[in-house]
């Protein structure tokens, strides 16, 4: 890995062919739509976690079986980006994110039906397959942006992405306790088909920009990441943060059933408005980066990373140090999001989609492995395994960052 630019990249720009149709302005009204829907469509891949204690005690299952379905979740994430997300370079954007809304509903009203876990899991894999519209708005922000507003776009929509994946779990929680977990989905559902019909009258059109085939289109994500040293690190970055960031969130419903809290899924649910505080940093980053360097920017997200874990560990289990923490690991882990997006984005080589998808697809198989992870390290350790899982990714992200992200020093010029 290694942080110099590459710019020029003959196979990615070669299959764009033909005069481009004129890109539509990003309205202040069209940013804030996609800022939005990105909230409310990302928010259904989280609903899940407040619910789990819920769900494996009406399924009568353990708690690390139960886990596979958050873990799933991400792993069709993953999936999503990676096969469906390029299709944003090669289709026309609006009729791509309204095919994907009726698959969707559909995957949540599953939810609703399912008759066992072993049906849960496959169709919570759906869901999270399904659920990636948002990552086809932080492209088309990025590229309808002006480059003076590149960053403050993506945070923008970023901040609407990260406060309903905080605040989904709010709600899950509340509704859990309330009407039961399927209600939540019924629910989302709902929110789904309202979200779909403004999209179709509000968002604007953006043509694609790769003429090629499919086969042609995946194979470029191969050679993005192969030629393009500030993706991979990117990608290494946000793939282990989120995995601590998962393997915490993931735990968390389990760690406060348990003694000294005794609290149930709505509790669960309300420490995402907490995090929420923290995630708003994203907007706040996206504003100050032309003014402090980014290596700077990522450094201090890693360590506040750090310390939130050092919280965790000695404060866990009280509430205001679950509160301190949680705060802390939100502002990081999304003040080192933005950087990484703006990293590649930056690059400007009519590739967005494919570039977010390597991005993200890392993204997501990081937070699974978390989740993994912290399941395990739950049922082995409990509390203490997980802080011990959050640490060592934190701990990777920031060796990573010291050997590979300073910028290289320019050329003298004699």
């Amino acid at each position: 890995m290694n942080p110099e630019q590459t710019v020029s990249d003959p196979v990615v720009n070669s299959s764009v062919t033909g005069e481009m149709p004129a890109r539509p302005a990003l309205t202040r009204s069209v940013l804030w739509l996609m800022t939005i829907a990105s909230g409310l469509v990302v928010a259904n891949n989280y609903y899940n976690q407040p619910l789990l204690g819920l769900i494996a005690k009406d399924m009568g299952v353990s708690e690390a079986k139960v886990s596979n379905i958050a873990m799933f979740t991400q792993i069709g994430y993953a999936m999503g980006l990676l096969l469906i997300v390029p299709l944003g370079d090669m289709l026309r954007r609006k009729r791509l994110i309204l095919i994907d809304f009726i698959f969707i509903i559909l995957s949540l009203l599953g939810m609703t039906i399912a008759p066992s876990i072993h049906w849960l899991i496959p169709i919570s894999f759906l869901i999270g397959f399904t659920s990636v519209v948002p990552q086809l708005f932080v492209p088309m922000a990025a590229e309808l942006a002006t480059k003076e507003k590149q960053s403050a776009s993506i945070g923008m929509v970023m901040s609407g992405l990260l406060i309903g994946i905080l605040l989904s779990r709010v709600i899950s929680g509340i509704v859990g306790d309330l009407w039961g977990w399927k209600a939540m989905f019924y629910i989302a559902a709902g929110c789904m088909v309202v979200l779909g019909l403004v999209l179709a009258f509000k968002l604007p059109e953006v043509h694609p920009s790769f003429k090629g085939t499919y086969r042609e289109l995946m194979r470029s994500l191969v050679h993005l990441t192969k030629t393009q040293p500030v993706l991979r690190l990117a990608a290494f970055r946000g793939g282990a943060g989120f995995a601590a960031f998962s393997a915490f969130w993931t735990t968390l419903v389990f760690h406060l059933e348990e003694a000294p809290f005794h609290a149930g899924a709505a509790v669960a649910g309300a420490f995402g408005m907490i995090g929420a505080v923290g995630a708003l940093a994203a907007a706040i980053v996206g504003k100050v980066a032309n003014k402090v360097r980014p290596f700077q920017i990522v450094l201090y997200s890693i360590l506040i990373m750090l310390i939130s874990w050092v919280i965790f560990y000695f404060g866990g289990y009280t509430y205001i140090g679950l509160i301190i923490g949680i705060i802390l690991i939100d502002m990081g882990l999304q003040s080192m999001h933005i950087m990484n997006q703006s990293s590649f984005f930056s690059l400007r080589l009519a590739a967005g989609n494919r570039l977010n998808t390597v991005y993200m697809f890392s993204y997501f198989i990081g937070g699974s492995l978390g989740t993994y992870l912290a399941a395990q390290a739950w049922r082995a350790w409990q509390w203490p395994g997980v802080v011990l899982v959050g640490t060592f990714f934190t701990v990777l992200v920031f060796i990573s960052h010291l050997l590979y992200g300073k910028p290289k020093a320019a050329p003298q010029v004699s």
